[in-house]
């Protein structure tokens, strides 16, 4: 085994990934207080292929610049809007047939491995780094996904966590879970 020289790294032109039809996640990102969080999350969501993103409250949007640092360049490919009442995004997927998950500590959580393939499409809810995804919002959820802690602390960041959840929902979606 050799590590692969970053020109070996096979990559695709951003209009020939335009072209593929993207995974059936769509993320909702509100008040996510770190530009630093949100740019990842926008570079996970680009190697993860997923629908879009819709920013609410504080999150910040990809028009600023400090974004860049950790976005990489994702926030020009990964489709994105902003919803200044994400109740507003949320019912509208609804309509549309996608299932509203919270990733959130609850009282009744589900471990990712809950979702099926039917459960798709899917709205991953994500909330603030401190108080987590609104109260308003939880009650649009029609489950909770928790990831399990077996250290000390008891959550993970948001953009860590984000990655660990996405991966496993497509790895359901391929069929590798």
């Amino acid at each position: 085994m050799r590590k692969l020289r970053h020109e070996e790294i096979p990559r695709r032109s951003t209009e020939n990934v335009l072209k593929i039809p993207r995974h059936p996640i769509t993320v909702l990102l509100d008040n996510i207080r770190s530009i630093h969080n949100v740019g990842s999350i926008f570079r996970t969501s680009d190697g993860a292929f997923i629908e879009r993103i819709i920013l609410g409250g504080i999150t910040a949007t990809p028009d600023h610049p400090q974004m860049h640092k950790t976005a990489l360049g994702s926030q020009n490919i990964v489709p994105w809007n902003y919803e200044s009442d994400p109740l507003v995004a949320i019912d509208t997927l609804r309509q549309q047939g996608y299932k509203i998950v919270a990733l959130e500590l609850t009282d009744s959580p589900s471990p990712l491995s809950y979702i099926v393939p039917d459960h798709f499409p899917v709205c991953l809810m994500i909330g603030n780094e401190l108080t987590g995804v609104d109260t308003r919002l939880l009650d649009q959820a029609d489950f909770a996904l928790e990831i399990p802690q077996y250290g000390a602390k008891q959550s993970l960041n948001v953009a860590v966590a984000y990655g660990i959840a996405v991966y496993q929902l497509i790895g359901i979606i391929r069929g590798s879970n």
